[in-house]
This record gives structure tokens, sequence and C-alpha cells, in this order.
């Protein structure tokens, strides 16, 4: 009897699936990894042969680690992927779908969800003049963004002025990140202190998963979950999908069940972006209360210490699933042959 066809793990950032490769290593799952930056491929090639399925998890802030030269490079190689019939989660659509901060907004525009205001841009002169209609303060992010680099933010019309006048290679200049092209957004303020927080929403297989209250302390827009070091008790997290040299961020985390309304938008914010697995994250309004989505990301760098937070581990429900879409891409390319 042939040996099954491996998962095959595309990846960039090898610290944060450390995890995910404990995972399917522990229970001797056949994988391979496909390291990025080493990839390259022939568009006679037949990935169907080689792989049951291929899960992505190309990072969009690649362009932050001197690999920026492998996202646009990653599109073509899910598109070729996806041309010979090879289940890839997170596939074309999803992964385009993260790389434009602009899209998203598009997206959410369509489907009637509520999200910050913002204006896009692809010159900081347009920056003062996009500004109009918005309520201060603003920040200006990087379309193509990632771990929130390159956002800053702008208290009044004369810290944007000076930010426009930069250098284009100035560290103050406004930061346009890998295509040129910037959104000019309303900043929201979520509360003071410890009432300040977000909400980020996890999804597998396009479905609820759980969600985490990150508390914030204003002073980062790095979010990612898997650099959150305590809970709101107190415990310091084993943060196992961080790099080594990772700082704590000083941020909090704690489990939180979102209404059944926000479980729903998430959903259906999943399903139109073709994202497989991934989180959205929300913010609300400390002035109004109103909620507003702002982030659609389908690379789930899962919380730090999942069972601490969550009374569960997500790696072993995310292996679980892998495991049993394998199976049926095994049985879908058996008939097939």
């Amino acid at each position: 009897m042939p040996r099954p066809l491996p998962i095959a793990i595309y990846y960039e950032q090898p610290h944060w699936f450390k995890p995910l490769f404990a995972e399917l290593d522990r229970r001797s799952t056949p994988y391979i990894e496909i390291y990025a930056p080493d990839h390259y491929y022939a568009p006679e090639d037949h990935p169907e042969k080689k792989y049951s399925l291929v899960f992505n998890r190309m990072s969009p802030s690649a362009w932050n680690r001197n690999h920026g030269d492998q996202i646009f490079y990653t599109l073509s190689f899910l598109e070729h992927l996806e041309s010979r019939g090879v289940n890839v989660i997170n596939g074309f659509k999803a992964f385009s779908s993260e790389l434009s901060k602009a899209s998203q907004l598009i997206l959410m525009d369509k489907l009637g969800l509520p999200y910050p205001k913002a204006r896009v841009i692809h010159r900081a002169a347009q920056a003062e003049e996009a500004i109009v209609g918005l309520r201060w303060p603003i920040v200006v992010k990087p379309n193509l963004g990632g771990s929130g680099a390159g956002v800053r933010r702008f208290d009044g019309l004369s810290q944007l002025q000076a930010a426009i006048a930069q250098d284009p290679g100035s560290p103050d200049a406004l930061q346009f990140g890998h295509d040129s092209t910037a959104l000019v957004q309303e900043f929201i303020p979520a509360g003071i202190g410890d009432a300040a927080h977000i909400v980020r929403v996890e999804c597998l297989n396009g479905k609820y998963l759980y969600a985490i209250k990150v508390h914030i302390t204003g002073e980062t827009f790095d979010l990612c979950p898997a650099d959150i070091c305590r809970t709101t008790t107190g415990v310091d997290l084993a943060r196992g999908a961080c790099a080594i040299d990772a700082p704590k961020s000083g941020l909090m985390v704690e489990a939180y069940t979102p209404p059944p309304d926000v479980i729903r938008d998430v959903e259906l914010l999943m399903h139109h972006s073709g994202i497989d697995i991934g989180g959205v994250e929300y913010i609300t309004d400390s002035r109004d209360g109103q909620r507003y989505y702002y982030d659609l990301n389908a690379l789930s760098n899962f919380v730090a210490d999942g069972p601490n937070v969550l009374g569960f581990d997500p790696f072993v429900k995310l292996v679980d699933w892998l495991e049993s879409e394998a199976k049926l891409s095994r049985r879908r390319l058996t008939r097939s042959a």
C-alpha cells in the first residue's frame, strides 16, 4: 500500500509555527516543511502528486524581515497549486485578502459592517487632503502591513504636516510599505487604563473557534497574540510560538465570549474573503460605544499558551482539522486517478 501523501506547511517565519510542528510530530502525522525563502517551482510541476494539501502560512509582514520578495511570489505559487487541483488552506483568494487593508475595508463596506472611516492614498502629499471628513486622532498605516509595522498616530494637523514634509527615506516619514499604498484612517480610542482593549476572534474552517480580549497599553500597534506575555491574573504565559529574542510586549490577555452578532459577522467575513483559518479584530469606541472591525488576518498566530488562557490547545484542534482535510483530499485524488 503506498504511503499517504504528506501535508505541506508553507511558511516564512519559523518561530511562529513551532507549536504546529510539535503537534504534528507528536502524532507522527506525515508532513513536510516548505520554507518560502528557499523555495522555487516549475510551472510543469505536479504538486498534486506530492502533497495531500498545502497549508499556506506566509506572512504579509515578511517585508519587515527582508523577505518581501516572497510575498507576491507566494501568490503565483498558490495560483499554480490551485490550478493543479491541490487543496490549499488559505489559498490565493485568502492571501490576496490579507495583502490589502483597503480591500478588507471594501469587503466590510459591501457587507454593511462597521469599520473606522478611512482614505486610501499612494503619495505622502495626499495625506493632508485625505483627512477631510475624518475625526482626530488619525493613523496612517501601510496597506500591506503586518504586526503593526509602519503605523503612525497623529493627534493634530501640524504633526501630520511635519511627517509629510520628511524625505521618503527618513524614519519620521509616512510609511507606505511594500505596495506603495497607505490608509489614512480614524484612530478609535478604546478606553483608558485597564479598560482599554481590543477583541480578536479566531476561526477554524471558517467557523468560530475562540476569542480573546487583549488589554492594550496604547504604546504599540503590534498585537500579535503569540507575543502576549501574561494573563489578566498575572500569570506569565509560555510563549512557545515566539522568536527566542522577542521582547515581552507588556500586553495582557483573557478569554472572552463575543456576542452572537459578532460571531455571525466574523464568519461572514471569513466566507467572503476565502479565509479558512484566520482572525478578525474589532474595537469598541470609548466615546460612543460603537463597535468597529478593523483587521482581517489570514495568518492566525494562536494566543500563547492556549491551555492556560482558553482551557484548550487550539493547535490540537487545528491538526485534527488538517488531518481530516488531508484524508478527504487523498480520497478525492484516489478517485480521480
